[in-house]
This record gives structure tokens, C-alpha cells and sequence, in this order.
């Protein structure tokens, strides 16, 4: 839990939680706040499994999979490819894509090159590559006067891609299997705030939807979770314009390791299927393994 990402505070949220279930569910737990002794303090523990809390770069990316990989501990999530392709957005979508799934048009583009002239028409999206929980989002509107001018804790390379208009909607898929659909409901972009504050956003599920796009979005989740190589839990985000009925589903991104915080939208989904946070979290230390 923890680790020195933009996404500490929401990973330390996810990593109380997720040690209190687990204790309540029988199991001894130990809370590491991964930093740069991370190895050294695991090879002084020595546990069974690694139950990965972290969120964001270094533990969402590959990294922290490697070195578990490297000493032999089984963990829960996705393994090394799997968790780099995900949090590289602009290689999912290839992936997506190649699976022949709805994504919008993106590319990668200097961030020097986005402030000074806009490089696609809006309305677009420019965002960090390789970050998660809505972290440095920028929204150009169809109307906007100029290019978006891009605070400097932005990365050098950033990812513009089409705005998608609609609904926010989101899956959960455990193991083989895609639990529900949630439908978002927030005052305005569902930013940091509204992911993770208390009341920053309304979740109703099972979403009130058409049949076929409810059955959409857990066909395209269980795609999602293949095209990539997930293991264990991930949750997949799309949009969703009504107007244009099927076609104006569009697939976001897929989270390999989704939020685990009181508000967070798995575990919730997990509830409405009868499966208690407990058992969640129980269930993903028994599929932990290595090799993943």
C-alpha cells in the first residue's frame, strides 16, 4: 500500500481497507507502506502473498510485479504485461483495437505541441499516458479559444484523444466473470474528488439501461480483461451517447487494479452480486499467484 505515486493517499484509503477485511475474514495481515526498501522488507516478512494495494506508477505498471516475480511471492491482479499495457493507455487502445473493440481516435503528442496549437479539432481529452484517477485531465471544448495550457507537472508526452459525449459507465470483471454495470452520476467530469470523496459522485446500479447495452458492457469488460492478459479483478470504464444507440458505446480504459476505498465502484458491484468485501478481498488472496 502507499508507494510514491500521484495516487499514495487513495492506495493507503485502499490498503487500510482491504487489511481490515482480510483480518476480519481470518487471515494475519501485515501493512507495507512500499517504499525504497520494498524488497528488503519483503524478504524480511516473508509472506505467502502479496496483496497488491498500490495504485498509479510502480505498482500499477509492471514494476512492483516484477520484483514479486522475481522473489517468488504469489500476488493478487494482473501480472507484468498485463498491468504495463493497461496504464499505458495509448498501447490498450492498440490492443483494443486489435480486438475489435470501441475506442476513440488518440495519439501521442509533445507536451510543448499541445499547449501551443490545438492537434486535433475539439472537442478532445489530454491526459497523462501512463497515470490513473483522473490525475492532470483536460478537457478542450468545442468552443474553447485556444489549446489547453498544460501545468508543468505534466509529462513531457501526453495522450490527446476524442472526447466520447454520454453517460459514464463502468464493470467489474472477477476472475471470468463481469459482475454488473454501474452508471455514474456526478455535477460535472468525474474527477479526482468525485471518484474518491464522500458524495463526489452517485452510483446507480445495476445501471437503468437498454438490455443490449448492459450486455454490452460485460461482453466488452470480459474482452477488455483477455485482449490485455488480466488475472484477478479489473474494471473496465466506457462511455455511453444514447443518441446513437450501440454505436455510441466506446470503451475508456481498463483498470488493473481498481480501487479498494469505501466509495470505490468494485466492491460495490461485488455487493450487489452477494459477494461481501470480505469474501472480495478473501477471493483475491486465494487467487494470487505467480507467473500471472
Amino acid at each position: 500500500m502507499g508507494g510514491p505515486s500521484a495516487e499514495r493517499e487513495v492506495s493507503l484509503s485502499s490498503g487500510r481497507e482491504c487489511a481490515a477485511a482480510l483480518r476480519g475474514e481470518g487471515y494475519e495481515v501485515v501493512e507495507v507502506d512500499a517504499d525504497a526498501d520494498l524488497c528488503a522488507r519483503l524478504t524480511e516478512v516473508q509472506p505467502d502473498v502479496v496483496f497488491n494495494a498500490l495504485h498509479g506508477r510502480w505498482g500499477e505498471d509492471g514494476c512492483v510485479q516484477g520484483m514479486l516475480e522475481w522473489l517468488k511471492i504469489p500476488y493478487t491482479h494482473s501480472g507484468v504485461l498485463a498491468s504495463a499495457l493497461a496504464m499505458d493507455k495509448q498501447r490498450s487502445k492498440a490492443a483494443f483495437r486489435a480486438a475489435g473493440l470501441p475506442v476513440v481516435e488518440s495519439g501521442l503528442f509533445a507536451k510543448s505541441e499541445v499547449s501551443a496549437g490545438h492537434v486535433m479539432a475539439p472537442p478532445y481529452v489530454v491526459k497523462p499516458n501512463n497515470e490513473g484517477s483522473s490525475v492532470g485531465i483536460y478537457i478542450v471544448h468545442e468552443a474553447a479559444n485556444g489549446p489547453p495550457q498544460l501545468a508543468p507537472e505534466m509529462p513531457d508526452e501526453v495522450m490527446v484523444e476524442t472526447f466520447a459525449p454520454g453517460r459514464e459507465l463502468t464493470t467489474t470483471v472477477m476472475g471470468d466473470r463481469a459482475l454488473t454495470v454501474t452508471d455514474i452520476l456526478t455535477d460535472g467530469w468525474y474527477d479526482y474528488d468525485a471518484k474518491y470523496k464522500p458524495g463526489g459522485s452517485r452510483h446507480v446500479l445495476p445501471a437503468d439501461l437498454p438490455q443490449e447495452i448492459f450486455d454490452l458492457c460485460l461482453d466488452y469488460a470480459l474482452q477488455a480483461h483477455a485482449a490485455l492478459g488480466c488475472r484477478g479483478v479489473s474494471r473496465t470504464d466506457f462511455r455511453w451517447d444514447e443518441a446513437r444507440g450501440a454505436r455510441g458505446l466506446i470503451l475508456l480504459e481498463t483498470n488493473t487494479q481498481p480501487g479498494m476505498t469505501p466509495t470505490s465502484l468494485a466492491p460495490e458491484q461485488a455487493a450487489h452480486c452477494g459477494i461481501s468485501f470480505g469474501r472480495l478481498c478473501a477471493w483475491m488472496v486465494e487467487d494470487a499467484s505467480c507467473g500471472r
